[in-house]
């Protein structure tokens, strides 16, 4: 026959298991719960972040078309200016002046100090100033495709 000390102890463990797995049956259950809100929230948020990157993106493409006439009075010219954007952009001043909407002798006079543009061209220059190299190039091809063909002449 068992000890009765033993068999007492061991009903006394097992009821405490079982009370102790009562109380924590509970506990579970709402962290449980807990860790699928979390993730659900993770997702919610991680949907919200690219969602607003896409924006600042399209904002920002758009922002730098749309300068108006009272920023272009805010714009500061200077010819060194003019020179290390068309350098850092690595086109021509033709190429230059086609972006800005000018000549290229103009572009040219204006780095050499023998003119300044006017607001509408401070403008255009603004928003040139926030194109990097890729934008710039595609803009030129794009200009390129729309403008007409020129005709040769046969003699």
């Amino acid at each position: 026959m068992p000890n009765i000390a033993v068999t007492f102890r061991q009903e006394i463990t097992r009821l405490a298991r079982r009370e102790i797995r009562s109380q924590t049956q509970g506990l579970r259950k709402a962290s449980a719960q807990f860790r699928r809100d979390i993730a659900e929230l993770k997702r919610h948020a991680s949907e919200l972040k690219s969602e607003a990157a896409r924006l600042e993106r399209r904002v920002g493409k758009d922002r730098s078309l749309q300068i108006t006439e009272t920023d272009s009075a805010i714009v500061r010219f200077t010819s060194k200016g003019v020179i290390s954007q068309r350098r850092s952009l690595g086109i021509s001043a033709a190429d230059y002046g086609k972006l800005v909407g000018v000549t290229g002798h103009t572009i040219y006079k204006w780095e050499h100090g023998t003119s300044r543009p006017r607001r509408a061209q401070l403008s255009a220059l603004a928003s040139i100033r926030r194109l990097g190299k890729r934008e710039a190039l595609t803009r030129l091809e794009q200009m390129r495709e729309k403008a007409p063909k020129r005709r040769t002449l046969k003699r």
